[in-house]
């Protein structure tokens, strides 16, 4: 593999697109005349703005893959204590980053307080931090083709749950579905996302469980791709692997519908499938082709991907919270006085374009001086 000071190129690439996407596809200009492909499906269905969070959960599984020679040195306290530690703060990052800046603004917009019985508890950090978590104790204690049995039984166990626990006449619908049932008794609806419309989580607790499979599944591939990641055989077997997955996705999408809300067991095959056959494709034009001119805007954002994706965030806050008057954020004015002339559709591309370089231009910043900010 293309190794650069001791990074692992493709992987920096591949994590790289999958922050630079997320990035654009949160921060639109105007959510409300934004690109169908980047927003997510309704309900069942995908777009590919559907692909990026599993994106990522594949990319930490390759990480995995990566920093399991060092685990071996390490004695099992220092181990866990590194998963336990990292798993927590991301937790907790995640968390702090939906209640900040611990203070809101209510219909008049006035500053008000923003009290922790109405902050939201689950999200998309909090997920990475689990799903981390609880792949990496089953890396480090089990062996590949346990953990790979252990993906499998998750799905179909969470495919049964959902069915068993969730509304008897529709069990799988946004209202009577068991994701929601169980964070409801869990933690109540205050502490729940409440963008669809009612409180749902689309992260929520239940709903975790598959999500694991993305991890485990990018630690079976960034294992595999060390292995044999340098010849054609490799690659083939990651291709047609990745158009197996896909196939079973498909079948088992009749009869448990692909959702990335729900992250339902189809979903995870699907996203697992697509992620085989693009990093597959990024290492033959990397590895096999020499091709390395455009790899490095996306290693910016590979080498640095939590800071950037948390700068990102808390800046799209920060626009949304400081007003230009009564009514309008900094935000609001920005896409409508510069972006919006480009048209409502193009302006809100190109304002979250704009927002991605911004946020590009400090991971370069970092980069140039060396600087990895890691938990």
């Amino acid at each position: 593999m293309t190794i650069t000071a001791g990074r692992f190129t493709a992987l920096d690439v591949f994590r790289g697109m999958t922050i630079c996407f997320m990035i654009i596809v949160n921060t639109p200009g105007n959510g409300a005349t934004t690109f169908s492909p980047m927003l997510h499906a309704k309900w069942d269905g995908f777009t590919p703005t559907d692909l990026v969070f599993p994106s990522f959960l594949f990319a930490v599984g390759n990480a995995i893959s990566f920093v399991m020679p060092k685990w071996n040195t390490l004695t099992q306290s220092q181990v866990l204590w590194k998963i336990f530690k990292r798993t927590s703060i991301i937790f907790l990052l995640g968390y702090l980053m939906y209640w900040f800046p611990f203070m809101q603004r209510d219909a008049a917009g006035n500053i008000v307080s923003f009290p922790f019985y109405s902050t939201r508890v689950f999200g998309v950090l909090q997920r990475i931090a689990l799903c981390y978590g609880i792949a990496s104790l089953l890396i480090y204690y089990c062996k590949p083709k346990t953990t790979v049995l252990l993906s499998v039984v998750f799905l179909f166990a969470y495919w049964l749950l959902l069915y068993v626990l969730g509304d008897a006449t529709n069990p799988l619908s946004l209202q009577g579905n068991a994701v929601l049932r169980i964070d409801k008794w869990l933690l109540g609806e205050n502490h729940l996302y409440h963008g669809e419309g009612l409180a749902f989580d689309p992260e929520g607790l239940l709903s975790t469980l598959p999500a694991i499979a993305n991890v485990i599944a990018g630690y079976i591939a960034g294992r595999y791709i060390q292995q044999k990641g340098k010849t054609y055989e490799g690659l083939t077997v990651l291709l047609l692997s990745g158009a197996a997955l896909i196939f079973l996705a498909y079948c088992w999408n009749l009869h448990f519908p692909i959702n990335k809300k729900l992250w339902t067991s189809s979903f995870v095959i699907y996203t697992v499938g697509l992620d085989c056959i693009i990093i597959a494709a990024i290492i033959y034009i990397i590895d096999f082709r020499h091709k390395t001119g455009w790899t490095y805007f996306f290693e910016v954002f590979g080498r640095n991907p939590l800071f950037i994706y948390l700068l990102s965030e808390l800046a799209a806050i920060l626009l949304y919270f400081f007003n230009t008057d009564s009514k309008t954020s900094v935000f609001q004015w920005l896409y409508k006085n510069i972006f919006s002339h480009a048209g409502s559709y193009l302006g809100s591309f190109l304002f979250a374009l704009f927002f991605m370089m911004l946020c590009w231009l400090v991971g370069y910043f970092l980069d140039k001086r060396k600087i990895y900010i890691r938990v």
